[in-house]
């Protein structure tokens, strides 16, 4: 090993945040080039995607069906399993956003606007024309709604909550950047950051982007019936392309904002106003009715959950019904993967991966089936028993953009509540739009920080390029042209989401060998728990000192420059004369703390740091000592994150006995991954992440 050592007092420089060149221009260029080839030379455009999506529908279609199924058991498996007991970032982090919010927000992003177009359209649809059997009757009724929830259930979710644990895992945990690419680092190590993981960042970028433009086209389309039936706004390209161009500047507006402001506080708003008009529909509609068959229907999901999900219709398949709604939905799932994915890994920081597996799958389910449900079986109901609207059914299978609205009118108080829907599509439209601006703009940037976000000239410029291929694919053959080309672009990250389960899988691997190695090293108390005076005996009256001790920020200060530091520079002063490669370092300012970092070749390097935290002083020791309202505690840190014991109160030597407990660990675990089959699986060292 080398004999070069160091000691410093200052920050280290950190690189600035950038774009990354070969992502952001690859990804653009060729985004607006397949927007001008679309607009340019629509009919030969459409003709090339029906071609290219007849083959992949009979080729791989198979193979969409297996792969959502094996996503959805792998995330379950995780969860359930001992790795689910890992924060999603350092051990001693905490979630940014309460409950609600965070449903809101991954609820806003993950579905959005789509809720709004198939919530009456597919009831609609798979009851009057299912993919088999005669349509029209309470069997078609039932297998209707099993279809809904079967494309709008946990299957897609389980797409989201891959991508979003593994780049949570990879970036908060192991510090390295919030993209795709990370999640292999496993396989591919650091080649992650050359011509691989530009690669799989770029397929990512154009699923993503594909996969929104779809959306919102779906929605614009939408939107157009719903302002021609309130104001006789003309339907056509001309106000689709003025819808898109708005929609493009509120989402830029609510980009620029961040995640804090105006992602959450539109998805809360959102969320507020689709649970008032779902709560509308059931109790002015057959509130009994509705509420026996919710439970009915979510007795036939479950009871017929494995049959449905891998029922491909090989012996006579209908293959324009196939394309047109399970293998579409599966490659619209996959393609928003890497958006939504990345958002929910953006707002996860802190949750355990069970606490995340769970929300992801059930919040979002539990919505879903009250909202497809109600909203479904009210529609169904309305075609069967209605004989003044006959029509209804016809019109929302042939324009699905209009069947909601055609649906309200049924319902007292029609103008208030298209009104609603309208507001519902608009903002839906917003946090879909910037959501998915703010991600891309990370994807495509070099970013110091998981927590840093791209700037904002970015985001606008994202928001643009999304608005110009939604508005070529409307151009280029409307919503058969916006289905086919998701299911052409899933199919590479689906092959890519794959390489992510495997990266995922043995990285938890490492973290369980180092559990357990730590389990089985050195027994006993740690050094510094144990108070020995100076003739060896346990001196009771130091350890109650130190737990009736509240120290103040100069006392903090004190203790690192006197005993942190200190004990440090003796560790590194040994380790340096073995020829390690060692620093300790002294960070001022916002993050300040010590660190002692020990370079060990090629191995995962060790580091042991001390960082003051802000506590909130106990009342008892306010009225006892009429000290201030808060007081320090100094907390350890290793590479994993806060080990959440306070050394307040360490002697010097303590502190270098509770470091080299630490560092004995660390020996010992790298010992039995040396001893392991897969010991080849490095994770990167980044110990400039570990107090955050």
């Amino acid at each position: 090993m080398s004999n070069e050592s160091e000691s410093t007092q200052a920050t280290p420089a950190e690189p600035k945040d950038r774009i990354n060149p070969i992502v952001f221009y690859g990804s653009a260029i060729g985004i607006v080039a397949f927007a001008l080839w679309t607009m340019m030379f629509t009919q030969s455009a459409g003709n090339v995607i029906n071609t290219i999506l007849a083959w992949i529908s009979d080729s791989f279609g198979w193979f969409y069906f297996v792969s959502v199924v094996a996503y959805l058991l792998f995330v379950i498996c995780i969860g359930l399993s001992r790795f689910g007991n890992l924060k999603l970032g350092p051990a001693h982090s905490t979630p940014d956003f309460n409950v609600i919010t965070w449903a809101a927000m991954l609820f806003s992003a993950g579905i959005g606007i789509d809720l709004l177009f198939f919530c009456i359209a597919e009831p609609v649809t798979q009851f009057l024309a299912p993919p088999v059997g005669e349509g029209g009757t309470v069997e078609a009724a039932r297998h209707a709604m099993e279809l809904t929830f079967l494309h709008w259930g946990v299957s897609g979710w389980g797409v989201y909550t891959l991508v979003g644990m593994s780049l949570a895992f990879f970036s908060y945990r192991h510090g390295l950047p919030l993209t795709i690419r990370s999640a292999l680092y496993p396989i591919f190590g650091k080649r992650i950051h050359g011509a691989i993981g530009h690669t799989v960042d770029i397929a990512a970028v154009l699923g993503t982007v594909f996969g929104i433009a779809t959306s919102l086209g779906i929605g614009i389309i939408q939107l157009n019936f719903g302002l021609n039936y309130m104001f006789d706004v003309p339907e056509g390209t001309l106000t689709q392309a003025v819808l898109a161009v708005l929609i493009v500047v509120f989402s830029a507006i609510s980009a620029v904002t961040g995640v804090d402001k105006g992602i959450r506080r539109l998805s809360e708003f959102n969320m507020l106003l689709a649970m008032l008009l779902l709560l509308f529909v059931l109790f002015s509609g057959k509130t009994l009715f509705l509420l026996n068959t919710l439970v009915l229907n979510i007795g036939d999901y479950i009871g017929n959950f494995a049959s449905l999900s891998l029922n491909t219709y090989s012996f006579d398949p209908p293959t324009d019904w196939l394309n047109a709604w399970t293998v579409f939905f599966w490659a619209w799932w996959i393609a928003w993967g890497p958006f939504v994915g990345l958002f929910l890994a953006r707002i996860s920081r802190g949750r355990t991966i069970r606490q995340f597996v769970a929300g992801t799958l059930i919040l979002p389910l539990t919505f879903m089936m009250a909202w497809m449900s109600i909203m479904g079986n009210s529609a169904i109901d309305l075609v069967m028993t209605d004989t003044g609207v006959a029509e209804f059914g016809v019109q929302a299978m042939n324009n699905p953009g209009s069947s909601i609205y055609l649906f309200l009118q049924s319902f007292p108080w029609v103008g208030l509540t298209t009104g609603v829907v309208t507001v519902l599509a608009i903002v839906f439209f917003v946090t879909s739009g910037d959501s998915g601006s703010l991600v891309l703009s990370n994807l495509t940037s070099v970013l110091r920080d998981p927590n840093n976000d791209a700037p904002a000239w970015m985001r606008v410029l994202w928001a643009a390029i999304i608005g110009v291929l939604t508005l070529a694919l409307l151009m280029a053959g409307g919503l058969g042209a916006l289905q086919g080309t998701v299911v052409i672009m899933g199919l590479p990250f689906a092959v890519t989401l794959f390489l992510m389960m495997l990266g995922l899988y043995k990285a938890l691997k490492v973290e369980g060998l180092k559990e357990d190695s730590y389990r089985g090293s050195m027994a006993g108390y740690l050094s510094g728990r144990t108070m020995l005076d100076a003739g060896g005996a346990h001196n009771w009256r130091q350890r109650l000192a130190r737990a009736m001790s509240f120290p103040s920020h100069e006392q903090v200060q004190r203790f690192l420059s006197e005993v942190g530091k200190p004990a440090m520079e003796s560790i590194h002063e040994v380790l340096a004369e073995k020829g390690f490669k060692v620093e300790v370092v002294e960070v001022t300012g916002e993050d300040e703390h010590l660190e002692l970092n020990v370079d060990l070749g090629g191995e995962q390097d060790f580091t042991y740091q001390i960082w003051p935290r802000r506590c909130a002083m106990p009342a008892f020791a306010m009225r006892a000592t009429g000290a201030g309202s808060h007081y320090y505690r100094q907390e350890v840190h290793i590479g994993e994150g806060g080990q959440g014991y306070d050394l307040a109160g360490y002697t010097k030597e303590q502190v270098i006995g509770d470091i080299l407990d630490q560092y004995e660990r660390h020996m010992f675990f790298l010992h039995t991954q040396r001893e392991m089959p897969g010991r080849e699986t490095r994770m990167p060292d980044d110990p400039a992440t570990a107090g955050r």
